[in-house]
């Protein structure tokens, strides 16, 4: 099998996403997954792709990732990874699909109004 490339993003995060037939073994700039995301929840979430089609330790991925915090690059790598699996198996569409893995989270953070303290805090009001 040739290896799939797929790019998945969240917030500011990118990643590129490169799904070769292997072991399971998840590389993210050339760090192992559990020296990248030390946090328990953010690896469950890099993996759900893998959890939900049952092609756990079928392929190795390797990931290039950039911008944003732990949070946005998990959630990009995870659209990537789901995007893979289906590149390589239309099957699997319907599945991640169902499991709200092939939607792009378009949530993104508001700009800073002029003439206040942040995106919606307002500066003090004073009567007097």
């Amino acid at each position: 099998m040739p290896s799939i490339i797929t790019v998945g993003r969240r917030k500011t995060a990118v990643a590129r996403i490169k799904l070769v037939d292997g072991s399971g073994k998840v590389t993210i700039n050339n760090k192992e997954l559990e020296k990248y995301f030390p946090i328990e929840v953010l690896r469950e979430q890099v993996l759900q792709p893998f959890e939900v089609t049952a092609t756990k330790g079928r392929y190795d991925v390797r990931v290039r990732v950039a911008g944003g915090g732990p949070t946005g690059q998990a959630g990009a790598i995870r659209l990537g990874i789901a995007r893979s699996l289906v590149n390589l198996d239309e099957d699997h569409r319907q599945s991640l699909r169902n499991a709200g893995l092939m939607t792009r989270d378009p949530r993104m953070v508001e700009r800073k109004k002029y003439g206040q303290k942040k995106a919606r805090k307002r500066f003090q009001f004073s009567k007097r």
